[in-house]
């Protein structure tokens, strides 16, 4: 069995995390800790946990953490990570950070996360955790940079179009709604349920944290620069991500054809799931699963691929791509945990 452990066990992602772990056949889950005013049980926290697990979420210790287990999650805020993980990664432990700390160049995170990077080491050695992408040297790694929730969505929106050099990627305007869990569990007067309650807003207009972040791993996909307008809303939704996202093609294609070539690029992804022509997707479809559901629709008259992609911002938008990844350099089988 592998020994894991929980670091940051109390916010959405952590719990999420304790929830997929405690089912996983491979998997023990020897700790749980977080910032809490005293120790507690887990399952006082969050009685759904009731039956899944009995075990005491204490206070961050990491020698001790570091002593039980042997791949350590990170479910920190940004900028609290790097100051963890190098003390795992010395130990010989393996991690997989949730947070944005390793997902960016030390100049681009100090410029959107406002904080100096501390790692330079736990950098040059993290693999950018989207299986569907880098699974070979998710393999290998010792630290996993698990990707953000929007950029996942529109990735795995936008990869084939890149891949087959069919996108302009003069022309690429991604617009995505999220539920408000995708904020992380804080006091905010903005996430409050009397300020989200019947609205939607957009936010940030290219001005999002993970607005680099999809232009880096987009660029890498298609082998040239990529400037792709992110347009963020958040809606009166607790969970879920739907990205519509608008592509000037290079090619005559129809609708049929972009299917079939989407079908053809996932067709052994295990979490993707391409939608037949005239389907497309919605969030109750992919509520608390693993899964990313893609559908599309070409305007051959405007030269325009539109793809709706659909994930849940707290699965395969955080915590369970981040079993994915586990499962994948331990070399488990890869839904392990994730479908039943």
């Amino acid at each position: 069995m592998l020994k894991v452990a929980v670091v940051g066990a109390t916010g959405y992602t952590g719990e999420e995390l304790v929830k997929i772990l405690t089912s996983h056949p491979k998997v023990k889950v020897v700790s749980l800790t977080a910032k809490i005013d005293k120790p507690e049980k887990i399952q006082d926290l969050f009685p759904s946990l009731t039956g899944r697990i009995d075990m005491t979420c204490e206070l961050p210790n990491e020698d001790k953490v570091a002593h039980l287990a042997d791949l350590i999650f990170l479910a920190l805020p940004h900028r609290v990570s790097m100051e963890v993980a190098p003390k795992f990664l010395k130990r010989k432990k393996r991690v997989i950070d949730l947070s944005a700390d390793y997902r960016l160049p030390k100049d681009i995170y100090s410029k959107w996360y406002g904080a100096t990077h501390k790692d330079s080491a736990g950098l040059k050695i993290a693999v950018y955790g989207l299986p569907e992408l880098n699974r070979e040297k998710i393999k290998a790694a010792r630290l996993i940079a698990n990707p953000g929730c929007y950029p996942t969505s529109i990735l795995l929106g936008i990869a084939p179009l890149l891949r087959n050099n069919i996108a302009d990627v003069s022309l690429i305007i991604a617009d995505s709604k999220s539920g408000v869990t995708g904020a992380g569990r804080r006091a905010d007067l903005a996430l409050t349920f009397g300020e989200v309650n019947e609205s939607l807003k957009a936010y940030k207009i290219n001005e999002h944290q993970h607005g680099p972040e999809i232009n880096q791993e987009a660029s890498k996909v298609a082998k040239r620069e990529t400037t792709i307008v992110f347009v963020p809303h958040l809606v009166p939704l607790s969970r879920g991500i739907l990205s519509t996202i608008y592509v000037k093609i290079k090619m005559p294609m129809t609708t049929a054809k972009m299917v079939e070539l989407y079908k053809r690029t996932y067709e052994k992804e295990p979490f993707v799931k391409v939608l037949g022509e005239g389907q497309l997707p919605q969030l109750k479809d992919i509520r608390g699963t693993n899964f990313c559901h893609l559908g599309l629709k070409v305007d051959a008259k405007k030269g325009l691929c539109v793809i709706v992609s659909a994930i849940d911002n707290l699965t395969k938008g955080a915590a369970g791509q981040a079993v994915q990844n586990m499962n994948i350099m331990c070399g488990f089988n890869e839904k392990e945990g994730l479908i039943s």
